[in-house]
């Protein structure tokens, strides 16, 4: 008996050192969790035996837990590098179905699918505008190439200030000598009339773009013509450098500087805005460029009826424009990928757009040491890990994801270093006793 509770012991201590062995192999391996050997005494005793004499029949080993500490996270230079800081998996699938990780070292395979050395399949959730996930349904994670669609400019929120010791300009009339409303060619002869200084009071431009992501330069001109009341122009220039002009709109100001909204141009359009060539859903002015043909409304209340006391004023002081912001823009490539704190997946493109792709999926489960380990650092549910638990990471008891990082293994190399050298004494203790047991037993045999 005394030989095979010994040899147990033998056993225990090589199954310490090779749980012991894996963990130091794997302490630079990114997401790897190191496990720790559990043991369990034995003993032989019947129905009817006494406890009180027992003697134990060895060790066995119970089980090889896996602990899902928390790892350090190291900072790399891929935005796809992922880490969760806190609890949950990331969600990955091949063929064989769902598996679960915490390694976060993901890249991009030729169909765009984020993917892990492996090929397996980063999961993403669908996610609405604010960011907020709206299926808890996973799905592979796709980085789209296309180029991102022009957007025509519909609106300017325009912010400005206009001087209201301004006088009328002293050539206001030649406005009538303009062409409105059609392509005039600035290079043509005779030469064409053309807005002067001595026609407007201030000016300003802003560039927007057409249906098919041409860019064209605005210019609005703005002419006092009495106390508290200015005449607006536009101009715009197509493709082929023709200048078109449209206006004149009234702009009316109470006495005390604030834009009177129930006067003038803007109080005859439902959005009291100045529209012109037809305002935001207009066919006014043609790019030249096979683009839709359009017009421009522009909002000098940006920041909303309801807070008129922001809107565009007439003080004394200089004209100048405090915001200036138009809702169009031209075609764009994918530039770079960002993902946040609650993994959101964010498009970035040459154009200033960005995207919302999804959110990275991740999962987490009641029991997670009753998971299986299946290799490649990844993990399957089993019934004793519980049912999985999807959710958005930041939220609840998930962790936040670190973008540009990974986790590193959770192996103390010191303290596998120490188990090792206990492992191994426990190992010449046993193979002591065996080699003791053996001299009593030749003892007896000798005893004649």
């Amino acid at each position: 008996m005394a030989f095979q509770t010994s040899l147990s012991g033998l056993n225990a201590a090589q199954a310490n050192l090779s749980v012991t062995g894996n963990n130091i192999a794997n302490s630079s391996t990114n997401g790897f969790k190191k496990s720790r050997a559990e043991f369990a005494d034995i003993f032989a005793s019947s129905f009817a035996g006494s406890t009180s004499t027992a003697i134990g029949s060895g060790v066995r080993l119970a089980a090889v837990a896996q602990q899902f500490t928390q790892g350090n996270v190291e900072f790399t230079e891929n935005n796809l590098d992922l880490a969760i800081n806190g609890e949950g998996f990331f969600i990955i699938r091949d063929d064989t179905g769902y598996k679960y990780t915490r390694a976060g070292a993901y890249g991009v395979d030729r169909e765009g699918y984020v993917v892990n050395s492996m090929g397996q399949r980063l999961q993403s959730y669908q996610v609405n505008d604010n960011g907020s996930v709206t299926n808890f349904s996973p799905s592979d994670l796709r980085l789209s190439t296309d180029s991102i669609a022009a957007k025509e400019t519909d609106f300017v929120e325009l912010n400005l200030n206009l001087d209201a010791d301004e006088t009328i300009p002293v050539n206001l009339a030649d406005w009538g000598t303009i062409t409105m409303g059609a392509a005039v060619d600035p290079n043509a002869v005779p030469t064409p009339a053309l807005p002067t200084p001595d026609m407007y009071n201030f000016s300003t431009s802003v560039t927007v773009y057409d249906s098919l992501g041409g860019d064209h330069s605005a210019t609005l001109y703005f002419a006092k013509t009495a106390d508290n009341t200015w005449e607006v122009y536009s101009e715009l220039v197509d493709s082929d450098g023709n200048l078109w002009f449209d206006g004149p709109q009234d702009l009316i100001f109470t006495a005390d500087g604030q834009l009177d909204i129930t006067q003038g141009s803007i109080s005859t359009n439902p959005d009291n805005t100045l529209d012109f060539f037809g305002g935001w859903n207009g066919s006014g002015f043609d790019p030249s460029n096979g683009a839709l043909t359009m017009g421009l409304s522009f909002d000098l209340a940006p920041f909303g009826l309801d807070q008129l006391e922001r809107a565009s004023t007439q003080y004394a002081g200089n004209s100048g424009v405090n915001s200036l912001v138009q809702d169009g823009y031209t075609t764009g490539r994918l530039s770079s990928i960002d993902i946040d704190e609650t993994g959101v997946v964010f498009a970035r493109y040459t154009n200033g757009q960005s995207q919302q792709l999804g959110a990275v999926a991740v999962a987490n489960f009641v029991n997670p040491q009753g998971l299986s380990p299946v290799g490649d650092n990844n993990w399957v549910q089993t019934f004793e890990s519980g049912d999985v638990v999807y959710g958005q990471a930041g939220s609840g008891t998930f962790g936040q994801i670190q973008s540009g990082a990974l986790e590193a293994s959770n192996v103390d190399l010191s303290k596998q270093l120490v188990n090792m050298i206990v492992a191994q004494r426990d190992f010449q203790a046993n193979a002591k006793m065996i080699s003791t047991e053996d001299q009593i037993t030749q003892t007896i045999i000798n005893i004649r």
